[in-house]
């Protein structure tokens, strides 16, 4: 059974991660990260430390959104052609608003190295180092990557195609079940503690998984793979739990709460009679714009930390100007989102194979 219309908390979460992830990056980048923990020591470092968490709700929420999307193949008879649509399809999809930011970023840290003297600016890109970008295998490949998004774009395409792979090929939701279980408790317990894998899908898919339980336990027609699926996010549940007695993975609690929380109410949509309303029409709008806001805001703070020294203001070691200009960059990401994704993202979706 496939949704339709815009579903609120999937559009809140959407929104409330793409600010936090945002937030995190301001608060590790650059002397205004610096000069704004001397005013908000308390909320930067717990900025710092925490809000690199919104990975974890955009995973869930991904694998969540693939399921809906791909459930329909499930039964079909396996067909490659269909599989390698797919495939480039959300290619496709991710491509254009990324490499348009990638761009924009790259300007941007080519003005900044004039001023900026930090380690987050990198070296001058290069031919290969950006090719990599385009083709998602930056990672893999070891290179450094030029926006602090552009790991996340790449994992996501490992992560659908994957899954894409494994819907189309297997004729038995019951053994699909049984081995996206495998894979999730096998990353959340073992590949996902070590930064050997992180530039592999396997690294990741602990949380993707729990997103695609939670869709077939609460949305899929038949009423025994639910059981089974739904048998399967609570058995996960319960050994996170026993293995915290051990140690405690705080992204693991999360990735689960998160996948919880859309099995309850991930098909519920915006009540008709606070449809209006400025606080959810801006979430709707937002959730639009935020893979935008995403991809695009880490040039933003390469730019506020430019003028920041470049005018010298950073002299002045005034937490509150570096707080005013990382207000500046909130804003004028999402300014700039809503343009890239207008002119860029919406035209792009229309680009299939």
């Amino acid at each position: 059974m496939k949704q339709t219309g815009p579903l609120f908390l999937i559009d809140f979460l959407k929104v409330f991660a793409a600010l936090l992830i945002i937030l995190h990056h301001l608060s590790s980048y650059g002397q205004i990260a610096e000069d704004a923990r001397r005013v908000l020591p308390g909320l930067m470092t717990w900025l710092f430390e925490y809000g690199r968490y919104a990975v974890q709700i955009f995973l869930v929420m991904a694998g969540y959104l693939a399921a809906q999307s791909l459930s329909r193949f499930g039964s079909a008879k396996f067909n490659p052609n269909r599989l390698l649509k797919l495939i480039l399809n959300r290619y496709l999809r991710l491509f254009a608003p990324y490499a348009a930011a990638l761009l924009f970023t790259i300007a941007c840290a080519y003005i900044a190295r004039f001023w900026v003297n930090d380690e987050f600016v990198g070296e001058s890109e290069t031919l290969s180092q950006f090719l990599a970008h385009l083709f998602f295998i930056q990672g893999i490949l070891g290179l450094d990557s030029i926006s602090a998004g552009a790991w996340y774009v790449a994992i996501d395409w490992q992560l659908y195609s994957v899954l894409a792979i494994l819907f189309i090929s297997f004729p038995s939701y019951q053994a699909l079940i049984w081995l996206i279980s495998v894979l999730a408790v096998s990353s959340l317990l073992f590949f996902n503690r070590s930064t050997d894998y992180e530039a592999y899908f396997i690294y990741f898919i602990g949380s993707y998984g729990l997103g695609v339980l939670a869709y077939l336990a609460s949305h899929f027609q038949d009423l025994g793979i639910q059981r089974l699926a739904k048998a399967a996010l609570i058995l996960i549940g319960l050994i996170i739990t026993a293995v915290s007695f051990q140690q405690i993975w705080l992204r693991n609690f999360l990735a689960w709460f998160v996948a919880l929380a859309l099995y309850l109410w991930g098909g519920t949509q915006y009540p008709n009679a606070v449809a209006q309303k400025g606080f959810v029409k801006a979430i709707a709008w937002g959730s639009q714009r935020s893979y935008s806001a995403f991809l695009i805001h880490f040039a933003f703070i390469l730019l506020a930390n430019t003028i920041y020294i470049a005018f010298g203001l950073h002299a002045h070691e005034s937490g509150s100007l570096a707080i005013a200009l990382m207000l500046g960059v909130i804003t004028t990401s999402v300014i700039a989102a809503n343009y890239v994704y207008r002119w860029i993202e919406v035209p792009a979706n229309k680009l299939k194979v």
